[in-house]
């Protein structure tokens, strides 16, 4: 007997035949988006979800708490008042956003089984992940520019990296990442989903549900790529360059004592960069070349990817920045 292929309609299944003739009408047909999503969180290890809960929400806490005090001091403190703090902050406020437009969701899944989601806030997910770590690369370029001036050209970083500059780069910073991002949820939003409704992680991006869709999804696969291009094309180029003069510059200072100081001034930053585009290439090669590693091996990690940085970037920050270090300790010292 032929199986009866079914659609999803509005978050139930009908018979494919009732909203055309075949599926091959999908682009032409008027078919409306589901109504819910399914979120399986760790597929395979739904019973251990409790316990891989402790390490997420760990992660998160000291993500906040990181963040929220170098906000707290570089505001409490004149003197911290610059083009390299004010970068700073604003990667702390996208760490912020981004790690909480996930988490929530995430320990409602391993705390509560709540998997449902309405496809509105999928998509409000799915953007604000992809906006905001396409602003977190961004930031990450603008902090080489600030540090290719102040090692390149020290006399005029003053005059540079004016406040007026530092506003007008956030802003196109943040221009940026919202706009190469807002096509995702539309183009998502206009493909049938005849599979299945159910998203194997626990949090909505863009592959994830162009996966479900039954229907060309060159135009989505193709910008995705796009968009990979430009952010980590460009921003790491842009990186590259401008720590290639920053390199010149120290290896022809006259002594080894000032070329320490100098690269000391950079070590932050670079370990930042590390943090945040080393897993993010190494996630790329699993997904494409590591075929039989297990569905949740690949998922923990791509968790681990998101919120690893906001956790770890203002330790190093604190660590590594002997300006903010001092505040810190005095401030709590008084």
């Amino acid at each position: 007997m032929q199986e009866t292929p079914f659609c999803l309609r509005v978050g139930h299944l009908l018979p494919c035949s009732m909203s055309g003739s075949n599926t091959t009408d999908f682009n032409t047909t008027d078919f409306p988006s589901p109504s819910t999503f399914i979120l399986l969180g760790v597929p395979g290890l739904e019973a251990a979800h409790v316990w891989i809960s402790i390490p997420f929400c760990t992660m998160y806490i000291i993500a906040i708490l990181g963040n929220v005090t170098i906000l707290f001091v570089v505001k409490r403190e004149p003197s911290l008042h610059g083009p390299m703090y004010y970068f700073l902050c604003m990667l702390a406020v996208t760490d912020l956003v981004l790690s909480t437009s996930i988490l929530a969701k995430t320990l409602s899944i391993f705390w509560f089984n709540s998997r449902e989601i309405d496809f509105s806030a999928c998509l409000t997910q799915l953007y604000f992940l992809h906006c905001f770590s396409v602003m977190e690369s961004g930031i990450f370029m603008t902090m080489a520019f600030d540090r290719y001036v102040a090692v390149c050209h020290p006399l005029r970083h003053s005059t540079i990296l004016i406040n007026s500059m530092v506003a007008k780069i956030g802003l196109a910073v943040m221009l940026r990442g919202g706009m190469l991002a807002l096509p995702f949820p539309f183009l998502v939003r206009q493909w049938p989903y005849c599979k299945t409704n159910i998203i194997p992680q626990p949090y909505c991006a863009h592959m994830a549900m162009v996966k479900l869709a039954c229907a060309d999804t060159r135009a989505s696969s193709y910008y995705g790529l796009f968009v990979v291009f430009c952010v980590i094309g460009l921003d790491v180029s842009f990186i590259s360059l401008s720590y290639t003069q920053i390199l010149r510059v120290i290896f022809s200072l006259p002594t080894k004592d000032a070329r320490l100081k100098t690269f000391e001034t950079c070590i932050s930053h670079l370990c930042a960069i590390l943090v945040f585009y080393i897993p993010h290439l190494f996630i790329s090669l699993m997904y494409r070349f590591a075929q039989n590693v297990p569905l949740h091996f690949h998922v923990l990690i791509a968790n681990v990817y998101l919120f690893m940085p906001p956790m770890l970037n203002p330790i190093i920050y604190r660590m590594r920045t002997k300006q903010i270090w001092d505040r810190l300790l005095r401030l709590f010292t008084h």
